[in-house]
């Protein structure tokens, strides 16, 4: 008989080469490729899952809180198209240590979610702090760090408190940056000792177009040529609306920066609607027209905050439309940018090219460009059956690029992406638990994000839209982004077939983390 010793560690060795052969195997069949993949992952890299409050909470009443500006806009008849509410949405205020243990199935280490503005202050700086709310808060976030989980939170996600808009029009004011400013510290005083990832409002840039161009959003407001609203200017309100949520992301980040990053060790940045745009040909003048639909769009607002100044392009066109920043102390005001990337159109040239055909994006206060998801009747990638998404990987890679470039490589967290599908009140369960569909965008998504990853781009997270079936807005409950089905009647949560390929998408990761990198 030989040494036993030395059958355990031959023992031991054999088993660290099957499991590093498992793992290997495992990686391959899951995502056709091998370890190589998982390897261009930074350490530490976060995968999760995205919420918002208005669309997952419901409780709209409940211990405090106020209502919020969507809780008014969405119980006027006609501006939902199934004519629901979030009242109750997936009651997430009362099932979330369930929803945590769906977290904990799937093995993600990052959950994104936003803080209620109205349940922690119900009347804005003008009213006195809702300690129900601050609980409630305090006890999710506890609970997902029990579970190994990160708080990844956002300040707001559409909602404000409907007080502010009483008092002095919300966003139209520059009297809700010190609003903003305080609800900030709050949370940060409160919860930053255990959040270490913060983004001040997301998609701003959506919020000043569909609030006060389009008027699709609350406050509703637009131009009677551009919508169908009782007042507003859509010419020049986006603008000022976007000014004040510079001002107020500048504020909550100052703030935080003087008082409470040195202790905390936190991090604080924005979420921008981060659509692609190619040109619709090689033409010169269509190039420029896919940069302006950057500028008008996305730099809008990131160009202010890491230059302290608007884009060129948008002030050659708009002039005097656009606000003056009075100070340059908004330099380099975060430190990520928060990428919620689903689609890709085409930007074809109406400032120098006649553009016959109207459509969104045309106007001077646009940038004269026409957005259009098809070329000679082409769509640009595989139409889905939500109407704005298109299939097209590549503008993932091409996004990231971009705002690599620009940016200088500022750190960067993909914030929300995911697939969407329609709701037909009589199709079966299985009809939305099989969502291959969905499975194959999320893989193809993450290939694209992988190779510009590998070029240098500083990501360091991807955070799938969404946990669960929701709220989706003007969209009500007839459109689904989640990884879990939802019941709304009995709001019993049901993974599908995406949740279980996420689970072992992660499991591999964590499998190459633990085999490969333990040994490097």
């Amino acid at each position: 008989m030989g040494n036993p010793f030395n059958l355990f560690l031959l023992t031991v060795v054999m088993t660290c080469i099957w499991i590093t052969e498992v793992a290997s195997d495992e990686i391959t069949n899951i995502f056709g490729t091998n370890d190589s993949f998982f390897s261009s992952f930074p350490r530490n890299f976060l995968f999760g899952t995205a919420s918002s409050s208005y669309q997952f909470e419901g409780a709209y009443l409940a211990d405090g809180k106020g209502l919020s500006n969507w809780d008014i806009f969405t119980h006027e008849a006609g501006n939902i198209v199934d004519g629901s509410n979030g009242d109750v949405a997936v009651d997430h205020y009362h099932l979330y240590l369930k929803d945590i243990e769906l977290m904990e199935y799937i093995g993600t280490n990052t959950y994104r979610f936003s803080i209620s503005w109205a349940r922690i202050l119900p009347k804005g700086r003008f009213g006195s702090v809702n300690i129900a709310g601050i609980k409630h808060y305090d006890k999710l976030i506890n609970a997902l760090i029990g579970k190994g989980i990160q708080p990844f939170v956002t300040l707001t996600h559409y909602d404000i408190p409907q007080e502010l808009e009483d008092r002095y029009g919300g966003w139209l004011s520059p009297q809700i940056q010190k609003d903003f400013a305080y609800y900030a510290s709050i949370c940060f005083k409160y919860y930053g000792d255990r959040v270490k990832y913060w983004v001040t409002l997301n998609e701003p840039n959506v919020v000043a177009i569909r609030g006060y161009r389009s008027g699709l959003y609350p406050p509703a407001r637009c131009s009677a040529s551009f919508g169908n609203c009782s007042s507003g200017d859509s010419e020049r309100e986006p603008f000022i609306a976007a000014h004040n949520m510079i001002l107020s992301h500048s504020a909550a980040v100052n703030l935080y920066r003087a008082k409470y990053q040195g202790e905390q060790k936190g991090n604080i940045g924005i979420a921008i609607n981060a659509v692609w745009y190619e040109p619709i040909s090689n033409s010169l003048q269509d190039k420029q027209a896919a940069q302006r639909a950057q500028s008008f769009y996305m730099n809008w607002f990131l160009d202010p905050i890491m230059f302290g100044k608007y884009p060129e392009e948008m002030k050659n066109i708009l002039g005097s439309l656009l606000p003056e920043f009075s100070s340059n102390h908004l330099q380099n005001g975060l430190d990520f940018i928060g990428i919620n990337h689903y689609t890709t159109f085409y930007a074809k040239d109406c400032l120098h090219s006649t553009c016959v055909q109207q459509g969104p994006c045309v106007s001077k206060t646009e940038g004269y460009y026409l957005r259009t998801p098809t070329k000679n009747n082409i769509p640009i990638g595989e139409p889905t059956a939500v109407d704005w998404i298109y299939v097209y990987p590549k503008g993932m890679e091409m996004m990231v690029t971009y705002l690599m470039n620009r940016y200088n490589n500022t750190p960067m967290f993909i914030t929300e992406n995911g697939l969407g599908e329609m709701h037909q009140p009589d199709s079966s369960i299985n009809a939305f638990l099989n969502d291959d569909s969905r499975v194959e965008y999320m893989k193809s998504y993450l290939d694209a994000l992988i190779s510009v990853i590998r070029k240098g781009a500083d990501v360091r997270g991807y955070i799938a839209w969404s946990l669960l079936d929701n709220f989706e807005w003007l969209s009500g409950y007839t459109t689904r982004f989640g990884l879990y089905h939802v019941d709304y009647t009995t709001l019993k949560r049901t993974p599908k077939s995406s949740a279980h390929w996420y689970k072992q998408f992660i499991l591999n990761f964590t499998r190459f983390e633990a085999v490969y990198r333990s040994t490097s």
